[in-house]
């Protein structure tokens, strides 16, 4: 089914054409197979990455595509729509960017983020713990100052990549200061010491590996601190908003592939001498899920063009999250519906995508989280 777009150039237009090209061509062959055998994909990364898809939101100068936001998120929600591992691990890996894109030194930027917005570098985000997820200033994996550089120590929980990536965007406590007690650092995946836990067993998104990271006195750089000492919380938080729209424009795109799928079943299953899309409950039943899927997708693009404008948008990126994820399980759960028992088999795509619709309301901030996150904006602002 095709999604009408307004893209705000015709070089964006390219991209996202683009983007379906790779999509129909190097993932929807694949993703059966993959998903099934749980083999992560390393190779569409670097696919993507040659394409210069994973770098679209980043400056030219930088080594990046200059595209608006707006722009990357939707080439994120064409991903999804084909294979919904592939576009979490997009948006992680751009996730693991933007602290040296945003936060680090022009000699940094220079020696490593070539390789990681080409693609031939993928990475992971090391914020969560098992006792700090949503909680993340009660993180204790610690580094301590150490012959010049620092060791690091401690366990990450729920690591998208791990195992798998060429280095590891870690928050880690330096000190116990309030609010500036935690810092960043990029760490190689050959530090010795770096260690991981078996893969989770997780009921959906097998493409996308996720275990724990273990730090056992991994030796780190002191030229691999991104950033100030102690700002590490504050640059968490300014791209976990960007990661939240990327999760956003995720969902939106597996709520469309929901979407399609019901819409074509509909208009083929017959029941009581006619296609059931012509029963008016299950008619009605449709319009919702589009509506519910056009509402996330016009919520992240609203976001993403405050982002793209330079105005405040992280009350605006958590209401996307929020939106779109629900919608992203609404809209999968009544694709099942409409599918009747076919949609609660596997002969069918649509009992993977509810699958991989429920974790969208839990990483990145859970939806509790976001709606935490703009109350308080909202207060605030009335205050």
């Amino acid at each position: 089914m095709p999604v009408e777009r307004l893209l705000p150039t015709s070089d964006a237009e390219d991209l996202l054409a683009l983007t379906r090209e790779i999509a129909r061509k190097e993932l929807l062959p694949r993703v059966d197979a993959a998903e099934s055998s749980a083999t992560p994909p390393r190779d569409v990364f670097r696919t993507l990455g040659r394409a210069g898809l994973l770098s679209l939101p980043y400056a030219e100068e930088l080594g990046g595509g200059g595209q608006p936001y707006e722009v990357y998120l939707q080439v994120v929600e064409e991903i999804a729509a084909v294979w919904m591992s592939v576009a979490v691990g997009v948006s992680v890996h751009s996730l693991t960017c933007y602290p040296l894109a945003q936060f680090g030194t022009a000699a940094q930027q220079q020696r490593w983020l070539g390789d990681m917005l080409g693609g031939d570098q993928l990475g992971a985000y090391c914020l969560s713990e098992r006792e700090a997820g949503s909680d993340i200033a009660s993180m204790r994996t610690r580094a301590t100052e150490a012959d010049g550089g620092w060791t690091i120590r401690g366990t990450k929980a729920w690591i998208s990549h791990a195992a798998h990536a060429d280095y590891y965007t870690s928050f880690v406590r330096t000190d116990d200061t309030a609010g500036k007690g935690i810092s960043c650092f990029l760490v190689p995946a050959d530090a010795p010491g770096l260690g991981f836990g078996g893969p989770e067993r997780k009921m959906g998104l097998a493409g996308d590996p996720v275990a724990e990271v273990i730090f056992d006195d991994v030796p780190v750089d002191a030229d691999r601190m991104i950033g100030e000492r102690g700002q590490g919380m504050a640059i968490a938080l300014s791209a976990l908003d960007a990661g939240r729209l990327g999760i956003a424009a995720a969902a939106t795109g597996l709520a469309q592939s929901a979407l399609t799928a019901a819409t074509a079943y509909a208009k083929e299953r017959q029941q009581f001498g006619r296609v059931i899309a012509e029963h008016q409950g299950l008619a009605f039943m449709l319009a919702d899920m589009e509506a519910a899927t056009a509402s996330a997708r016009a919520a992240y693009l609203f976001a993403a063009r405050l982002k793209d404008a330079g105005r405040p948008f992280g009350k605006q990126a958590a209401i996307a999250k929020l939106v779109a994820t629900d919608a992203a399980m609404k809209v999968t759960t009544d694709a099942i519906q409409v599918l009747g028992g076919a949609g609660y088999t596997t002969d069918f795509p649509v009992e993977r995508y509810f699958r991989e619709a429920k974790v969208t309301q839990i990483f990145e901030g859970t939806n509790q989280i976001q709606r935490l996150v703009i109350a308080r904006h909202l207060l605030s602002e009335n205050a």
